[in-house]
């Protein structure tokens, strides 16, 4: 059963709102639900019944046994018997409605997992790149995994076993009243003191689970950037230090965890002992009850029953508390990311790029017009930039840190929306275009290599899935990295894992570059793309570079400033604004910016 034994629970930030629209979310089940919560109310009265039934059985037995002793007809078994098959048909019926119940609640269960996940995903593709830039992989990844999967596990689950906790305590209630009222008032004297000693165990007790989760955290992360640089750790001896931090962080996960699950197994063995209260006063007052001759012996059997049944809804609503809250929370990380806004709507009618052969068609011209932008409308970062770029021109774009350099090209292929300004393709406005028609225009090769899990070759068709092998070897040729693949034992198929362990960085970068080679792109954008490659094989890819280059325009960000000084024209950026323009050669004899940014790569 779920509770505080279980994990901590973390409480949403308006519960009401998040619960309204949980169930708005699945008002397309509400069909099955109502059948399953019909279905589940049968089976519990059905149960319900069954220990009144019992009770009559062991009435009757007494009753013969009394009367035979007496000299009387003895046990009435044909009475006996017809009871006996009543609560077999009871129990035989409930399990199959029990049964039924469960493979209704896991088809919603399963179904309003699928459609959470399909939505988050369908949104996260829909979102803003700044949105992105404000929440980390990890907590996006967690809203996508943790918490569906909460939902998923708790929600059929949980309203069912409320139901049928409450359902039980009214029929349980309804029954014993029936029975013998006063010994029914005696029980319902214990059964508050036992629902607030569970409330204030389980209040007592989140306060270190809490503390549990938050150690268990520390102590994973711990361990995980110990062991992810454990050469560096070796190299820099901090074998000592890192032991001193971990057991500090261990007796502190130690003890968290101690009271924390000291707190939650006292629950039973206390609720438990109040329960077995009740049963003895119920059983002294109830046999005296007999003895008087104003309740039966199955009547007082019965009651015993349904005393022992009565505690267990109540601690199971009280510990259910927690998982509806932790549910809610749920639902509420899950329905933020649902209800973020999106990128704005595309035109109506977009441009079309492609020719009759599906082709792009495109010259590649490119022109910045008083661009203004900041990712927040307090900070500017890019103030008034404007330029025009003439198709298959080779630009370069430098400047120091923070200049806006790969700002400059995220708001070229439309990832964030200008503040001002506008910024054309072919003539055109960006906007006019479709996002997805404006980014097939590009080919783009960033600083940092990505590589999924999969083979070679998938991982180089991830721009261009209908590409043929040949044109994925000739992509790898231009890229020199040809021969490093077949090196390997399988090729073109050898499995990349996110990691690429055995594999360099240069050569990851070497790939991603074949990649954008493939794409065969009309504007190429290169962010670094050579930082990662040794003197010899960076003066292979500029080579390769040139060919690629001739017919396409091309915009490069680059620090290393010697792999562009063939540029056309160099963009110098600084502060978000352009300080100077012009090719290599004239750039260094104005003795400025560029200059300076050019002799320091010199000085030591």
């Amino acid at each position: 059963m779920p509770g505080p034994r279980n994990k901590p629970m973390e409480k949403a930030k308006n519960f009401k709102a998040a619960i309204t629209e949980l169930l708005n979310y699945i008002k397309p089940y509400r069909g099955k639900i109502v059948l399953s919560l019909g279905l589940m109310v049968i089976s519990t009265c059905m149960c319900i019944y069954g220990p009144k039934l019992t009770g009559d059985v062991t009435t009757l037995l007494s009753q013969g046994i009394i009367s035979k002793y007496k000299g009387g007809a003895g046990i009435d078994f044909d009475a006996i018997k017809k009871i006996v098959m009543t609560l077999v048909i009871i129990y035989v019926s409930s399990a199959a409605i029990d049964y039924l119940v469960n493979f209704i609640n896991v088809s919603i269960s399963t179904d309003v997992t699928y459609r959470l996940r399909r939505d988050i995903s369908l949104k996260l593709n829909k979102l803003p790149l700044k949105y992105f830039d404000t929440k980390t992989h990890g907590e996006i990844l967690s809203r996508v995994t943790n918490d569906v999967d909460n939902i998923a596990q708790n929600l059929t689950n949980t309203m069912s076993q409320i139901l049928n906790s409450a359902i039980n305590i009214v029929g349980v209630l309804a029954m014993m009243f029936i029975i013998s009222w006063k010994l029914t008032l005696i029980a319902l004297l214990i059964i508050p003191l036992t629902g607030l000693t569970a409330a204030a165990i389980v209040k007592k007790s989140q306060k270190y689970f809490k503390a549990n989760s938050k150690y268990l955290g520390e102590v994973n992360g711990h361990v995980e950037e110990m062991y992810s640089g454990h050469l560096l750790v070796k190299t820099y001896n901090y074998e000592e230090k890192s032991n001193e931090e971990f057991s500090k962080l261990n007796d502190n996960l130690h003890d968290a965890a101690f009271k924390s699950q000291f707190y939650s197994t006292i629950m039973h063995p206390l609720t438990g002992f109040l329960g077995n209260l009740t049963y003895v006063i119920v059983c002294i007052v109830g046999g005296m009850e007999v003895i008087a001759g104003r309740m039966t012996i199955g009547g007082i059997q019965s009651l015993i029953t349904y005393t022992r049944r009565l505690n267990q809804p109540i601690t199971s609503i009280a510990q259910l508390m927690n998982t509806v809250q932790t549910m809610a929370a749920a639902a509420e990380r899950i329905f933020e990311v649902l209800n973020e806004e999106e990128e704005t709507k595309e035109t109506e009618n977009p441009v079309n790029i492609y020719d009759e052969n599906g082709e792009i068609n495109i010259k590649g011209n490119v022109a910045f017009e008083r661009v203004k932008f900041g990712y927040n409308e307090d900070k500017i970062v890019i103030h008034d930039f404007s330029m025009f770029v003439e198709p298959g021109k080779q630009i370069a774009i430098v400047g120091p840190t923070g200049a806006g350099k790969t700002t400059l090209v995220k708001l070229l292929m439309r990832f964030y929306e200008l503040n001002g300004g506008t910024i054309y393709v072919d003539y055109k406005d960006i906007k006019e275009y479709s996002r997805h028609d404006l980014r097939d225009m590009f080919g783009m090769v960033l600083q940092d290599a990505w590589l999924f899990d999969g083979t070679i070759m998938e991982n180089l068709k991830f721009g261009k899935p209908d590409a043929t092998d040949e044109e994925v070897y000739a992509a790898c040729k231009m890229a020199h990295v040809d021969h490093f693949i077949r090196t390997l034992e399988n090729g073109y198929n050898t499995v990349l894992s996110q990691d690429s362990a055995g594999i360099s960085q240069g050569q990851k970068q070497l790939l991603t570059i074949a990649r954008a080679f493939l794409s065969d792109p009309k504007i190429l954008i290169l962010d670094e793309a050579t930082s990662s490659v040794d003197t010899r094989t960076e003066q292979l890819i500029q080579d390769s570079m040139e060919e690629l280059r001739k017919g396409r325009t091309s915009f490069t960000i680059a620090h290393r400033l010697s792999t562009i000084r063939n540029s056309d024209a160099i963009i110098v950026l600084n502060e978000g604004d352009i300080v100077e323009v012009g090719n290599h050669e004239d750039l260094l004899a104005k003795n400025g910016f560029y200059a300076k940014l050019y002799n320091s790569q010199f000085e030591m």
